[in-house]
């Protein structure tokens, strides 16, 4: 019987699902950005934030980041794409309600979030500048600073444990 799989790998499939569902280019860069995302939002394991009204591994507000999403010039054909294709109703409402049950369609928001950002996605080394584009991404209303280096630290083991596990399919 194989290792039990982290909650972040199960995101590294959900990646590749979403791959399929949107042309965008789901880079090691981009990998480990939303892993430590969702790390830090919900432990890559809570879809509806507690006590709150966040919804999906990403924790998306229909008036933030999904409105920002399905608005932003450079996302919304995007985002009505991905909608098509998970048959859901490319509005705030409806793609808000999805996010729990849909972890495909809520790793590509989180995708297209990012894609908004005016600045190169961090490499490995650049934990600072990731946080930074959380921050300015995301927009958290309790920011945790002290916890974003084990959560940046999981986003990129789990990059290097699939990428692995990809070279040994071959």
């Amino acid at each position: 019987m194989g290792a039990k799989m982290m909650p972040e790998d199960q995101v590294m499939k959900i990646f590749d699902e979403a791959r399929d569902v949107v042309h965008v280019i789901w880079q090691d860069e981009a990998r480990a950005l939303l892993c430590a995302i969702a790390w830090q939002e919900s432990r890559c394991t809570a879809r509806v934030q507690y006590g709150g009204p966040a919804h999906g591994l990403w924790q998306f507000e229909k008036g933030g980041g999904v409105h920002g999403v399905i608005r932003h010039s450079v996302t919304l054909m995007l985002a009505r794409e991905a909608c098509s294709k998970r048959n859901v109703i490319c509005s705030d409402d409806a793609v808000y309600e999805a996010l729990p049950h849909d972890d495909v369609l809520a790793a590509v928001f989180a995708r297209l979030l990012i894609s908004t950002l005016p600045a190169k996605l961090p490499t490995r080394d650049q934990q600072g500048e990731a946080w930074n584009q959380y921050i300015d991404a995301w927009r958290p209303g309790v920011p945790r600073p002290e916890t974003w280096p084990e959560a940046w630290r999981r986003g990129w083991e789990a990059v290097d444990r699939w990428k692995l596990r990809d070279d040994n399919q071959d």
